[in-house]
């Protein structure tokens, strides 16, 4: 289920998170919600995407995309839910990136969305390798969110979910201003964000908004 942006007369700020976890009501949907309550709080608007419920196909690695030079994205060959999620991108004043960390790195929902920004490449048949259309800093940052069953510390360092959350922001052209890696999440069913992580999702919302 797709979250809107919470109204308010006062907000200048818009933040889009994409949530790449299967499960609903999870550690990577509790810290999001967390993001979400302390908007009143900011000066800012915060919409959460769920990819699980995202209709967007499968990049075909046509590169249709990336024949025409620019700054902005390029056009997919796809009509589906993708072109109106670059154009919340594009439109974005700040991202949460998140996703649980499946087989030591993103789930396959997130890695769908990440391969579908191509669009954000400049790739002519005649070049070896892509261009980042987004070469020059937007001033946009980024926090990364995610989870692991071992320590937190462990997943952040070895393994590649953090690595692929920081390629997202880089490629939409965002500087990563903080991480959350809640550790230790296997040991329930039905797990609860801990009183630390809480309060670390507080400190990144003010490094998001600065």
């Amino acid at each position: 289920m797709q979250q809107n942006f919470i109204p308010d007369m006062q907000t200048t700020k818009k933040i889009l998170a994409i949530n790449g976890s299967y499960r609903e009501g999870g550690i990577t949907d509790q810290t999001l919600e967390e993001f979400v309550l302390l908007t009143e709080r900011y000066n800012a608007e915060i919409e959460v995407v769920y990819l699980r419920d995202y209709p967007i196909e499968f990049c075909r690695n046509c590169r249709d995309c990336c024949q025409m030079p620019g700054e902005n994205p390029g056009k997919c060959v796809f009509e589906d839910g993708m072109a109106s999620l670059v154009e919340k991108l594009e439109l974005a004043d700040g991202y949460i990136l998140a996703s649980p960390t499946n087989f030591y790195t993103v789930t396959a929902l997130y890695k769908r969305f990440l391969e579908r920004l191509i669009p954000y490449g400049y790739w002519p048949w005649d070049m070896n390798a892509p261009e980042n259309r987004k070469k020059k800093s937007t001033g946009k940052k980024a926090v990364l969110v995610s989870s692991c069953a071992a320590p937190g510390f462990m997943g952040k360092v070895v393994y590649g979910t953090r690595r692929q959350l920081k390629l997202t922001a880089k490629t939409i052209g965002a500087e990563v201003v903080g991480t959350i890696f809640t550790g230790l999440i296997s040991k329930q069913a039905n797990a609860s964000l801990p009183e630390k992580s809480r309060k670390k999702v507080a400190k990144l919302m003010t490094a998001l908004l600065d």
